[in-house]
């Protein structure tokens, strides 16, 4: 967090927010990835062969925000959580937003079940860990099952993060257009529900999407570059903006808020 605090400093930005990775299902672990776990020391995976998440030390979190704050005070550090599949543990997620500590909340699908067992999107479209469905499958899936978590987010929850994830692992050349009625459905989604679509640019946003965005009566757009180490903080906004602003989107007077149009 500190490194990546002083790369947002370096960049000239005004803000950063850590929103925090918080993920309750259980996944099926392929074996190859058991192994690289086994390999790097980390004990995530209990003995049925399901991902076993830490839970989320929320006063350590904090100190570490805190910390942050003091070390970098021209730089607002904005606390967050990323909420994984938020509609299979709402009673969880309410609990863990009733205290009002977190000024960012992203809601997020990273599982799919498939086979009555749950796997991570990622092992499902990588060709060498796919248990049976085909990479469009995967990605239809994926859109329906967000369009149903978009209907049933805990009100905190303001933005949808990652909408094109699958994508991350898409091999070869992608047309949004062969999946525009499932990424509408899930826009129209967000749209009635007044939150933001994430621009997020681990993989660049398509352009189509966005003007899908428009089309349905989004009004509100975040930016982030899901970076998980500091070389990555804010890659690719400045493409992002451009095409946010192309769209109509535009930032008020919070520096540190959406862009609106």
């Amino acid at each position: 967090m500190v490194g990546s605090c002083a790369r947002a400093v370096d960049l000239g930005l005004r803000s950063i927010a850590f929103t925090e990775h918080v993920d309750g299902t259980r996944w099926t672990v392929p074996t190859e990835m058991r192994d690289r776990f086994a390999e790097a020391g980390r004990d995530l995976v209990d003995e049925d062969g399901r991902f076993a998440p830490s839970p989320f030390d929320v006063e350590g979190y904090l100190a570490a925000i805190e910390a942050c704050r003091q070390r970098f005070p021209d730089l607002r550090v904005v606390t967050g959580v990323e909420l994984g599949e938020p509609h299979w543990f709402a009673e969880q997620a309410r609990t863990l937003l009733a205290g009002g500590r977190f000024e960012r909340v992203l809601g997020s699908l990273h599982v799919l079940e498939f086979d009555e067992r749950p796997w991570l999107v990622d092992t499902l479209m990588m060709p060498s860990q796919r248990q049976g469905p085909t990479a469009a499958e995967v990605v239809r899936g994926y859109l329906r099952e967000a369009a149903t978590m978009v209907r049933d987010l805990p009100d905190e929850v303001q933005s949808l993060a990652h909408i094109d994830y699958p994508l991350r692992r898409w091999d070869g050349p992608f047309d949004p257009a062969w999946f525009e009625e499932e990424f509408r459905e899930v826009l129209v989604a967000l749209a009635t529900s007044e939150r933001a679509l994430e621009i997020n640019t681990r993989v660049p946003l398509a352009a189509e999407i966005l003007g899908w965005w428009c089309d349905v009566g989004g009004r509100a757009v975040s930016f982030g570059s899901d970076a998980h180490r500091p070389s990555a903080v804010a890659d690719g906004f400045a493409d992002a903006a451009a095409m946010a602003e192309a769209h109509g989107f535009r930032g008020d007077r919070d520096p540190h808020g959406f862009w609106h149009r």
